[in-house]
């Protein structure tokens, strides 16, 4: 197998046979010798309005030798590498317990998926319900804004991911990715998100994922229990000894996979009181931006806007004030809604979520302003905790409660007044909204380092200035303000406790996620032998 890349094809051209033209051209053999290529990447170029392009990166297998002058003078050709995954070697130490996981987001689905397939018999604890009795339950609280504080949008099977976009992009080069992807697309994923550049699988397909990535642990010997909290630990000189669930059940254990969301705010709170060590972390702070997906189709592929070939368009910005702080905008959903994330009583905040097919009339965007610790006011772990809290509430205020959402046209934004009305963008946001001034619930330096950044983005994305676009508040969970320390073999200071994920503060997404919960299972199987 070759790898060939940087094959560049018009739309207009675009086809399985055009591919197999160019792969041919690259490597110097008839058409006959081509066996069969798969697609590993594949990417759009749309730099040039009056062209826009698909570039290819495949795999080929070819019958013929290739030139050895082709491998070797050009770096776009090369052997095609081993991606498989490997499960690490078993260690002998024996297990007391079974190993539990607490959490059944992307880390705690994937530590689980390892450790059964590995012969692990893991225990998988959720918080919040399954995923169908949670689809209905989040549907209540958009609906009629009746919040179920246990099984929402950050709780429940599947993590606060499942109601998102669900992209399965991530900034490391790890090679378990491969594998995160191939189990996705076992579960039920596209086919296409083992190439796509910029993989999403969507919330309708998302609900279904977790559900078929649960049933193969099940399947390989691992249990799953619904509506169970962590609610204390059990500690005896510094080890793990077990955890307690829903303040009554103790089970017993001796690893425990801690891959808790970033809004587990009690649990936080229990874990800082039994002496794990926590950090306050960075994150950032904002508010939902609405424009026309038409809008934004139009700007990034000019007339090719429309195209069945390329779907609704999406966009990635960033502004770096002279005050220090970034302005940028995060977790873009073309063709999706802005949606009610709020996970604790009189607190609101927003995320934005798509459907596979990104078919909706609107994109939406985070529009964030970094923060950091020296913001919070406090030295104690939790107050990162208590900063986006401060700010919820003000939102849930602002919105006159029931968790309608303050919302204010872009134009009025800029000019620090209340909105009178909506123009052109209709929000999309559930329950309702209500006509606000969005200062009076985002910090100063936030609301300034905003205003300044969006002329300087309209350059980036004429267009994204539009007056009439809708800013919804607030965002404030883009990622966890608290870190779980941890050492080199993943434990925190508590000897048995491998905090994980997003929450624990290692991750910044799906698959990131997924990836360190793999991790997690490869260090306790290579101390441990398998659980019988």
């Amino acid at each position: 197998m070759l790898r060939i890349s940087g094959i560049r094809i018009p739309i207009n051209r675009d086809s399985p046979e055009e591919l197999k033209r160019q792969i041919c051209s690259r490597l110097g053999i008839r058409r006959k010798d081509l066996l069969g290529f798969q697609i590993f990447k594949k990417s759009v170029d749309a730099r040039k309005k009056n062209m826009v392009y698909f570039v290819y990166t495949v795999d080929a297998a070819v019958a013929s030798e290739v030139d050895p002058a082709v491998l070797n003078n050009d770096g776009q050709v090369s052997k095609t590498p081993d991606m498989g995954y490997s499960y690490v070697e078993n260690g002998q130490e024996p297990l007391r317990e079974r190993p539990v996981i607490v959490g059944t987001g992307p880390a705690g689905l994937f530590a689980g998926l390892i450790l059964s397939e590995m012969g692990y018999s893991p225990l998988l604890l959720e918080r919040g319900a399954d995923a169908e009795s949670r689809r209905a339950a989040v549907s209540r609280f958009w609906n009629s804004g009746t919040l179920d504080p246990e099984c929402n949008v950050q709780f429940g099977e599947g993590g606060a991911g499942t109601f998102s976009d669900g992209k399965l992009t991530t900034q490391t080069r790890d090679t378990r990715n491969r594998k995160v992807l191939e189990e996705f697309v076992e579960a039920g994923a596209p086919e296409e998100i083992l190439y796509s550049y910029r993989p999403h699988v969507g919330t309708d397909k998302l609900v279904t994922i977790v559900q078929n990535t649960r049933k193969k642990i099940i399947a390989a010997g691992g249990e799953v229990r619904f509506n169970s909290k962590l609610t204390d630990l059990a500690i005896e000189d510094g080890t793990l000894k077990g955890i307690v669930v829903n303040d009554t059940e103790v089970i017993p254990l001796s690893v425990l996979v801690l891959a808790i969301g970033h809004s587990s705010r009690d649990t936080y709170e229990m874990l800082y009181n039994r002496g794990v060590s926590l950090v306050q972390k960075a994150f950032s702070i904002g508010v939902r931006i609405e424009h026309p997906q038409e809008l934004i189709d139009r700007i990034q592929y000019g007339s090719f806007a429309g195209h069945p070939k390329l779907g609704a368009a999406d966009y990635k910005l960033a502004y770096h004030s002279p005050n220090g702080r970034t302005a940028y905008t995060f977790c873009m959903c073309p063709g999706g809604s802005v949606v009610a994330a709020a996970s604790e009583p009189g607190y609101l905040c927003t995320n934005g979520m798509s459907e596979y097919a990104r078919d909706g009339r609107n994109a939406n965007s985070a529009f964030l302003v970094n923060v950091a610790p020296g913001d919070f006011g406090s030295d104690h772990p939790l107050a990162g905790v208590q900063y986006q809290r401060k700010w919820e509430g003000l939102a849930y205020a602002l919105g006159g409660g029931d968790y309608f959402a303050p919302v204010q046209l872009l134009r009025d934004f800029l000019k620090d007044r209340k909105s009178a009305s909506l123009g052109s963008v209709e929000s999309t946001y559930k329950p309702g909204v209500t006509l606000a001034n969005l200062t009076e619930c985002l910090p100063s330096f936030i609301v300034e380092t905003m205003q300044e950044a969006v002329l300087h983005l309209d350059r980036k994305l004429k267009g994204f200035a539009l007056e009439e676009a809708v800013l919804t508040g607030v965002e404030t969970r883009s990622s966890s303000p608290v870190r779980i320390l941890r050492h080199e073999s993943l434990q925190s200071n508590l000897s048995g406790l491998y905090p994980v994920g997003e929450g624990a503060g290692y991750a910044g997404g799906i698959v990131s996620s997924a990836v360190d919960g793999i991790k997690a299972a490869e260090a306790i199987a290579r101390r441990y032998r398998p659980f019988s």
